[in-house]
């Protein structure tokens, strides 16, 4: 049993587990599950009554020690991390919940986590965006001129990322800056006679921009009653798509085309499933690149992503391409856990993140925002859009209720 800890030990241990909750924020993580895990390690070092309340802006945390009542509270974390980061912060997790990280120790390997560098430079860095580029446009529409457009653009949208570097203060009007820069392109392409599809061409470049997985979090949370959490993140997802929409727009009106051309050129395709598999594994290599995956994670995410967007693909012939997302994203999330749990792989986010912006909630929503725009917003269409972040959340709860009822493994 742990030894009670005293004042001296208190302090450290709070400012530990604020530093470690705003880490897992910027993973992406749901409020509650950072909750669960304060409240495990401080248990685990001896504190009594831990009170833990995160939000995704602001954490406060009250516990008491042989001295008595002690509460803190910080802000939340705006910044994004990268897929060895997350790694990292995940395992730091594991390790603090068995009580083997002394707290001084924490702070110190939050503070090295933070300062990593991209384990392929800013030139992989940029390379893995038109990778990424490149694979999903594949997945979309593979026509040659489609592709060598995206790639132009992954470049371009690749070095804005790069010269923003970690301001967070630059993320928002980076977004407006990004779409814009792509529509302009696009549309001047457009004008001056390449045979290009324009909503094929536009959503790869700024697939980093959706905010899928926000968005998808934010309906798990609400429907868990995380009330205040989910409808922050929902909130701001949407603002997100709003800035996106609003940057497309005013790159086609630069170059004297209407927002109604934004939707040019759109049409169902059926591609073969070997055909969207190749955009999913170049997809996977560039995001792995671009996000600095942890090493010997490749094969996992490839594995994991790829499986997901079959699952998807067979599942649509059956039930509709908005209701298939349910299905990819619960097997992405029992996929993850299993890779996590019992063969030792990457954590579950790690794997679980590039499988949200591959199956593409956000281009849903992007797409649905477009034509709200542009007039051509229906009943059917907002359904649509609502219904496919719906089923896409859902699978990701479903998905992990059925993992931890049925497949968590045993100690």
């Amino acid at each position: 049993m742990s030894a009670k800890p005293t004042t001296s030990d208190t302090g450290p241990l709070i400012e530990f587990m604020l530093q470690l909750a705003r880490a897992y924020l910027t993973c992406g993580e749901q409020t509650a599950e950072v909750e669960r895990i304060l409240r495990r390690i401080m248990t685990a070092r001896g504190l009594r009554r831990p009170r833990v309340l995160v939000f995704p802006t602001s954490i406060h945390i009250a516990a008491a020690d042989s001295s008595g009542e002690h509460v803190s509270l910080s802000e939340g974390s705006p910044h994004g991390a990268r897929l060895d980061q997350i790694a990292a912060i995940y395992a730091l997790g594991r390790e603090a919940q068995r009580g083997g990280v002394p707290p001084q120790e924490g702070l110190k390997r939050l503070d090295e986590i933070a300062r990593m560098k991209p384990r392929f430079g800013t030139v992989g860095t940029i390379l893995g965006h038109v990778v990424l580029t490149v694979g999903l446009a594949t997945a979309l529409m593979p026509l040659p001129e489609n592709i060598a457009m995206a790639a132009i653009l992954g470049l371009l949208i690749g070095i804005l990322n790069a010269v923003n570097g970690d301001r967070p203060i630059f993320s928002a009007p980076l977004s407006v800056v990004a779409s814009g820069v792509v529509a302009t392109v696009v549309f001047l392409g457009v004008k001056y006679g390449l045979p290009i599809d324009p909503v094929y061409v536009l959503i790869p470049p700024l697939v980093t921009f959706l905010p899928g997985g926000m968005l998808a979090f934010g309906l798990v949370e609400l429907t868990t009653d995380d009330m205040v959490s989910g409808a922050s993140r929902l909130l701001k997802g949407l603002v997100q798509l709003i800035l996106l929409a609003f940057g497309l727009t005013s790159g086609a009106l630069l170059v004297g085309y209407q927002p109604y051309n934004l939707l040019d050129g759109q049409r169902d395709v059926n591609l073969p499933i070997w055909t969207a598999l190749l955009g999913a594994t170049l997809f996977v290599i560039g995001v792995f690149v671009h996000y600095s995956g942890p090493r010997r994670s490749l094969p996992w995410l490839l594995f994991v992503v790829c499986t997901a967007f079959a699952i998807q693909r067979l599942t649509a012939d059956f039930v509709g391409a908005p209701f298939s997302g349910f299905f990819g994203m619960a097997g992405a999330t029992i996929l993850g856990n299993v890779v996590e749990d019992w063969w030792d792989g990457p954590p579950s986010m790690v794997t679980f993140l590039p499988s949200f912006w591959f199956l593409v909630p956000g281009v849903l929503g992007l797409l649905g925002v477009k034509r709200l725009l542009t007039g051509q917003a229906t009943v059917d269409c907002l359904f649509t859009v609502v219904f496919a972040f719906t089923s896409i959340a859902l699978g990701a709860l479903v998905g992990e209720a059925f993992y931890k009822r049925l497949l968590v493994k045993r100690e």
